[in-house]
């Protein structure tokens, strides 16, 4: 089945091009009977759309959102929420020197060799204008979890060598938006910003690491086996752009450990520690759920690069058109985003496994 579409219960369905008349999507498994606060939806979008940082591209997205079914007045209906984001600022004439150039680091040649045909227009489907839709179906899905008081909360934790090494428990997690780079760490702001804008007048790009942090999750959610709660919340986050590493609770850095320091302390009143992110055998534990994302540096830079063409020919690209320095600032709701449609499925998946309880059962 072709990958456009995530979750079983709650599930997102997403369409559209870079460079084509629009993108969208469809959410369909969503309970009747929610009301959606259509403002805060949009609310999202803007801090996703193009232009909503001072660092990243100068793509100009309105990004508004036009609901096409599944809504009256602002109540879910339970039938297909299907909806629409027209694109208007498109220019598709900067990307007409890649018609038959392949950008390194790019999905253009792996594309080609699947579909025998690609869309060159900045990237087409490839695009990370396609999160847009992804964060329509979060912000709905954000709604649903309201319900249970589940939050999602996402910053950035690093830029290239600039980093908070402050636990997110001593951070402002609201703070996140009143700054460009979406950091929590207010002192990280200014170092932050001068390596993006430093790499940006260099023609360059850098990665990141965005850390998402869950609050108020019910203990219970999440399959034993095949999808298991991190694995499915890895493969969400996997699934967005320039994503190349995903680590929950202590990650990699438990390699270092052994058992009698890696293990959660466990009392009668729950965790005192959560060095496991708050998921143990795929299954959440009523603990914060804590995991990093690591981003690569954005793969089209203003420098010289060099690459090939269709028939194999080497060339230098000297790439056109409008990008990120760097990924994370904007990727942030995008973070969240897929972390509510995660949680959402598996919120509506354990009311099904308990006969007689309509919610998941905490401890």
């Amino acid at each position: 089945m072709p990958g456009n579409s995530i979750g079983q219960i709650f599930r997102l369905t997403t369409f559209g091009e870079s460079h084509g008349a629009g993108i969208g999507g469809v959410v369909d498994g969503c309970p009747a009977g929610l009301r959606i606060d259509l403002d805060a939806v949009q609310q999202e979008l803007d801090r996703r759309r193009p232009g909503s940082t001072a660092l990243g591209t100068t793509r100009n997205e309105a990004d508004k959102v036009e609901f096409l079914s599944g809504l009256m007045d602002g109540v879910t209906l339970g039938t297909p929420i299907a909806f629409l984001l027209r694109n208007t600022d498109a220019r598709s004439t900067d990307y007409d020197a890649l018609k038959d150039v392949y950008r390194p680091g790019h999905a253009d040649k792996t594309w080609h060799e699947k579909y025998g045909i690609r869309d060159h227009r900045g990237g087409g489907r490839s695009s990370a204008r396609e999160t847009a839709a992804r964060v329509v179906g979060g912000a709905i899905a954000r709604q649903l979890l309201a319900q249970d008081g589940v939050e999602v909360s996402a910053y950035v934790s690093q830029v290239g060598s600039e980093r908070t090494n402050k636990p997110y428990t001593d951070l402002d997690l609201a703070s996140v938006w009143n700054n460009d780079v979406r950091t929590a760490d207010q002192e990280a702001v200014s170092r932050m910003t001068a390596l993006i804008e430093q790499v940006r007048a260099e023609g360059d790009s850098i990665g990141g690491r965005i850390t998402c942090v869950v609050q108020e999750v019910p203990a219970g959610l999440g399959e034993p086996v095949f999808d298991k709660l991190h694995a499915d919340l890895g493969k969400a986050m996997l699934s967005i752009n320039a994503v190349k590493g995903f680590a929950i609770g202590n990650g990699f850095d438990s390699i270092d450990l052994r058992g009698s320091q890696n293990n959660d302390a466990m009392t009668p009143t729950g965790n005192r520690t959560n060095r496991s992110g708050g998921i143990q055998g795929g299954i959440s534990n009523g603990e914060d759920i804590v995991f990093d994302i690591a981003f690569k540096p954005v793969s089209t830079i203003a420098k010289a690069q060099d690459t090939v063409d269709r028939s194999g020919k080497a060339v230098v690209l000297e790439a056109q058109g409008r990008h990120d320095p760097c990924v994370v600032p904007r990727a942030v709701p995008i973070v969240e985003a897929m972390t509510c449609l995660v949680l959402a499925d598996h919120l509506l998946r354990q009311r099904t496994v308990r006969a007689g309880h309509d919610r998941p059962i905490s401890p």
